[in-house]
């Protein structure tokens, strides 16, 4: 006998995948970019759209979380192999738990350095810590670590992904694809 349980995603957890990963490649290639620049009213400028987009990305991320919480995700083929089962599962919460680390340490920087983000221009957000240069210079190089591990995480993700793809041919990819609709 079939499971009633769903073999796809929903609609709402492909748009939110799809959506945080374009954001927070923009925000890496952003990030990376930005710390060549000399000081100058652009990079004011490029920070400040860097953070507006890092507090919109872990907006995105808490109500992601909730959804997920929610919406149990498809299971893993029983033909993978338990190992594979437990990478898999290390994997996501590895990518969850830095979305969570690498903002929070992002805002951490900014208060210690003295930096209050504003989102959008607008609505203030509050500083965290008090202004301390080492304290701020040590985030830094926190926040520039978690993020060299983010995309070490993103390319295991994505290797993994390709290899289910194209060596074991099952669904893995496609049912996070948004074209993929099939949910029993």
């Amino acid at each position: 006998m079939k499971s009633a349980r769903n073999t796809t995603y929903t609609t709402t957890a492909k748009s939110l995948h799809w959506l945080m990963a374009v954001l927070l490649i923009g925000l890496l290639a952003l990030g990376f970019y930005m710390q060549g620049l000399r000081l100058s009213p652009e990079k004011l400028q490029l920070y400040a759209w860097h953070k507006w987009a890092g507090v919109t990305a872990f907006l995105l991320l808490l109500f992601r979380l909730a959804w997920r919480v929610t919406h149990i995700p498809p299971a893993l083929p029983a033909s993978m192999p338990k190992l594979m089962q437990f990478a898999a599962h290390a994997g996501h919460l590895a990518l969850y738990g830095l979305m969570l680390a690498i903002p929070l340490s992002g805002w951490l920087m900014s208060s210690a350095k003295g930096f209050q983000t504003v989102w959008f221009g607008v609505l203030p957000i509050p500083d965290l810590l008090d202004k301390n240069k080492e304290l701020g210079d040590l985030l830094q190089t926190v926040h520039m670590s978690l993020n060299l591990l983010f995309v070490v995480t993103i390319a295991g993700h994505v290797g993994a992904a390709l290899k289910h793809h194209l060596i074991d041919k099952d669904d893995i990819l496609t049912r996070m694809l948004p074209a993929h609709t099939k949910e029993h």
